[in-house]
């Protein structure tokens, strides 16, 4: 597997990712799905920021994503940025979003980042667990702040510094 950077050639798979994760999951709070115009302006916000958007590629396809954002627009939050993963729901399990997550960081480290936050479905288990083995530590939990599936779901906030 190799995780190098994205360009506008990955959108369509990175689509299909995210997409299945909307549509089925609570790892994104929407319940719409993208486009690919939506993922270009995505996509190119980010890196005119500076921000990493990252794929891994097993066999020359896209099975997973990463990026880091702005955490908050203010100036006193421009060392902390929050990032997100998604991985192909096939190959889910198998350390390609810990590659991904661990790549970030370097990256983010490099770029003189102070810390990472990371806000997690508080029912997802598999990725709270991924993160604190990753060294993130648990700062907050936001009960009832977002609804998809017809119930609330609470937020868990995680960080790491750097």
């Amino acid at each position: 597997m190799n995780i190098e950077d994205a360009s506008e050639r990955d959108l369509p798979e990175i689509i299909v990712i995210y997409n299945d994760a909307i549509a089925n999951s609570t790892a994104v709070f929407s319940d719409q799905p993208v486009t690919v115009e939506r993922q270009r302006a995505w996509l190119n916000a980010r890196l005119s920021a500076g921000h990493p958007v990252i794929v891994a590629r097993l066999d020359g396809a896209v099975v997973g994503f990463a990026s880091y954002g702005e955490f908050r627009p203010w100036p006193g939050y421009r060392r902390t940025v929050e990032h997100s993963v998604y991985v192909l729901r096939s190959r889910r399990r198998q350390g390609i979003g810990r590659r991904l997550v661990g790549e970030l960081l370097d990256r983010a480290t490099r770029a003189g980042m102070h810390a990472v936050v990371a806000g997690v479905d508080a029912e997802n288990q598999a990725s709270l667990r991924m993160h604190e083995q990753l060294g993130f530590v648990q700062v907050g939990r936001m009960p009832e702040v977002a609804r998809k599936f017809d119930r609330w779901l609470d937020l868990v906030l995680l960080q790491i510094t750097l």
